[in-house]
């Protein structure tokens, strides 16, 4: 494995992390020993940046990560959210008609020691905000946050599809270290604005994504995806998009064969190629798919490459939108 410094913190992580939303939310099926085992193997290769959210699967996502986490905590830098609220209890998935959004301080507080208590450890290293609230000012958000960093109970902040307005606000209030947003050869808003202040004001960027939930792999049919993977939910896998995708991804998986990788791979060497300062986090449950993800590091891609890419993105460009309606809402406020 190969690392990258988060923001400018001098903390080192692996260039690929691991995104586990998906071990028991928003995927289909869950299987908990082959996660488990996943979770193991990530500290075999090398790969230390975890990331989860309080609100993945209702708070039984952290505690997943927990049975491997706690026995191993120095071996891991453990990214958790808040801010997302589910409406009666139920799974749903943020953005969707059951989930709400609190970014207010006093959610803040009883959130934080919910994740520590769930994940078993007595500081998080990096506590992101999912959003930003639109009725709570991001500097009270921010200042709430850095609280809990004097506290001892996270050691550094981080924020999730905020506006480049947003980041230089909550950054001025305490020093920002990371900005996960959705990043991939299919999903770009980042590149015009958003990035260059990040790297303006030392921010690492942490793309989640990054295999556009699995459609650029070219092993994904969009038919045969279960009743509750929230994919069925965006406009991207929709019926109306769906030949122009599998063109895409088909043409894109005969580049991958050209340069002796994997799609998943060539798409990850994608993002890693766009700078030093981005560390993306591809989610897997499968020990297969992450010994896939962490290899791709070590796909180098020329200029040639990175054309020949480009070039087959621009021939197949309506892929739709990656989110509905109400989940953009809460996207770049």
């Amino acid at each position: 494995m190969k690392y990258r410094e988060l923001g400018n913190t001098g903390e080192q992580l692996s260039a690929v992390g691991l995104g586990c939303m998906g071990m028991n939310h928003g995927y289909g099926t869950f299987d908990d020993k082959e996660s488990i085992a996943t979770l193991n193997l990530a500290l075999d290769l090398g790969i230390t940046f975890w990331d989860t959210a309080d609100v993945y699967a209702n708070g039984l996502n952290e505690e997943l990560l927990a049975r491997v986490l706690a026995p191993n905590r120095d071996k891991v830098f453990i990214a958790t959210k808040f801010g997302f609220r589910q409406r009666d209890s139920n799974d749903a998935f943020p953005g969707t008609a059951g989930s709400l959004f609190d970014g207010s301080p006093a959610y803040l507080k009883t959130a934080v020691e919910k994740s520590l208590k769930r994940l078993n450890i007595d500081t998080i290293d990096l506590y992101y905000a999912h959003r930003i609230d639109p009725n709570v000012p991001v500097e009270d958000m921010v200042g709430a946050m850095a609280e809990l960093v004097k506290q001892g109970k996270v050691r550094y902040l981080g924020l999730s599809e905020a506006s480049a307005a947003s980041i230089r606000k909550a950054h001025a209030v305490h020093p920002i270290a990371a900005l996960q947003s959705e990043y991939s050869l299919l999903t770009r808003d980042v590149e015009a604005e958003i990035l260059p202040v990040c790297r303006e004001l030392g921010i690492s960027l942490v793309p989640f994504s990054p295999l556009s939930r699995g459609l650029m792999t070219n092993t994904l049919n969009v038919d045969e995806l279960a009743g509750n993977d929230f994919r069925k939910t965006l406009p991207r896998f929709g019926e109306a998009y769906k030949e122009n995708n599998r063109q895409l991804a088909n043409a894109f998986a005969a580049l991958a064969l050209q340069k002796n990788c994997s799609p998943a791979q060539l798409a990850i060497a994608w993002v890693l190629a766009q700078g030093d300062d981005i560390i993306p986090i591809p989610g897997t449950k499968k020990t297969k798919y992450l010994r896939e993800n962490a290899a791709s590091v070590d796909v180098v891609l020329s200029a040639d490459d990175l054309q020949g890419i480009q070039n087959v993105i621009d021939k197949y460009p309506d892929t739709g939108m990656r989110y509905a309606e109400g989940a953009m809402k809460l996207v770049n406020n």
